[in-house]
């Protein structure tokens, strides 16, 4: 029986894909992951990390400072010097629901001074931080 309409068997009719729909998805996917990714403040003053032994990712909302090799001590690329850190440390706490949880790192030049990098640690644990990490070698 013939049926009324083109075939399915061929025809000179070529078939296409509507492509719009998946393309659609593919944006809404990128807004979505470029809108929930959380950016971690790196100090804006250039540091010569050393080598690590081991590598660990930093927590995100992290409280970061820097010492650089002129042993100068730096948050979010100003120069606050050993006593600010508590002034920078404690409204930051104040922020967090729960103090416990907030992290500092201090990225350490490779040249600086290991007894101020550990100054800092110390002016952390007076201003009320439970967590902090030191990134330091004291070799060259």
């Amino acid at each position: 029986m013939l049926r009324d309409g083109p075939s399915l068997a061929g025809g000179d009719e070529e078939v296409k894909p509507d492509l719009s729909p998946m393309i659609d998805c593919v944006f809404i996917l990128l807004i979505f992951f470029i809108v929930t990714t959380v950016f971690v403040k790196e100090p804006k003053v250039p540091v010569n990390d050393p080598d690590a032994q081991s590598a660990e990712r930093l927590e995100k909302n992290s409280i970061i400072f820097a010492v650089t090799a002129d042993n100068k001590v730096f948050y979010d690329g100003q120069s606050i010097g050993l006593a600010g850190v508590q002034q920078v440390v404690t409204p930051l706490l104040l922020e967090k629901s729960d103090p416990a949880e907030a992290h500092v790192i201090i990225k350490g030049d490779a040249v600086a001074h290991a007894g101020l990098v550990d100054d800092v640690g110390k002016e952390c644990l007076e201003a009320g931080v439970v967590k902090h990490r030191i990134t330091i070698s004291t070799e060259s």
